[in-house]
């Protein structure tokens, strides 16, 4: 089983790294609705939708419209420019539906009986999920592209690095304080002292990269950055709460076995859903 992790994880990084690195913008975006179109996928289990046939119908819809939409836009995305007229309200629409999401979450089991056996609800949460990350991602990716093809990288690796590094701070603090539950009926594993320990993580590594990153990279003060990275991570916690609300309300452990060792798309990037888009709309539209 670790063989296969491993060997997974080598993969899965190698071909993060290929997209990043030797895609063009717009095929970059085209992975990104591609994963996009598996996650929903993934998310029509969410809803109860457990005929094959259908799953695919409404992932291979999704990926069509997906296609359609970053198609329209190639030009201006190989330009650098991220959908200029409606970036904004996408990504604040993310930050409204993690606050309602939150709510989910406390109030659950209870919360269920609202969204548990409603397909239409189901597709809204998975376009409020999907949709923002796909546009997070690339208005951090493609950050100052024409001047330097490689800011937004770094910036997008910050937050990757962030939510990464506090899941780790997380984890150990968890391990050696861990005493009171965060969410017992949702995610037992996790307790207060492990989601301080990955806030303490992500504040102490904001500041260290405020220091040692180009001064041209983060164009915010430090303090407000520092808030920001800090709140991000809390709400990467949501992120993965809210997606093992979904998994134990429909009786599963994984969202698919498309990862081996791994599970799913939606288990590899449930925080980054809600991290990235979340840190895009404060650092470029608030900050």
């Amino acid at each position: 089983m670790l063989k296969q992790r491993v060997i997974s994880a080598i993969i899965l990084i190698a071909i993060v790294c290929a997209a990043l690195f030797l895609f063009s913008p717009f095929y970059f975006a085209l992975a990104l609705g591609a994963v996009a179109s598996l996650g929903i996928w993934e998310w029509t289990q969410f809803a109860q939708v457990k005929n094959k046939f259908w799953r695919i119908v409404v992932a291979g819809l999704a990926g069509a419209v997906l296609f359609l939409w970053i198609l329209s836009e190639a030009n201006y995305l190989n330009a650098g420019r991220v959908f200029e007229h409606y970036a904004e309200p996408i990504l604040l629409s993310a930050v409204i539906w993690w606050i309602v999401a939150l709510g989910f979450v406390v109030s659950y089991p209870n919360s269920a009986k609202l969204w548990a056996k409603s397909v239409i609800l189901q597709g809204v949460f998975a376009i409020v999920t999907l949709v923002p990350f796909i546009v997070a991602v690339l208005r951090l990716r493609l950050d100052g592209y024409v001047a330097n093809p490689y800011h937004g990288l770094m910036l997008l690796f910050y937050v990757f690095i962030l939510v990464w590094a506090a899941d780790s701070g997380a984890y150990f603090a968890g391990r050696k304080f861990g005493k009171h539950k965060l969410a017992p009926k949702v995610s037992p594993g996790k307790t207060w002292q492990g989601v301080f320990g990955g806030l303490i993580t992500a504040g102490v590594l904001a500041g260290i990269f405020m220091q040692v990153a180009p001064q041209d990279l983060f164009n915010v003060p430090t303090a407000p950055f520092i808030t920001l990275s800090v709140a991000t991570v809390a709400i990467s916690v949501l992120g993965d709460l809210t997606e093992s609300m979904f998994k134990r309300e429909s009786g599963i452990k994984d969202s698919s076995n498309l990862i081996p060792g791994h599970g799913g798309i939606l288990d590899r990037i449930d925080s980054l859903t809600a991290a990235v888009p979340f840190f895009a709309y404060f650092y470029f539209y608030v900050l």
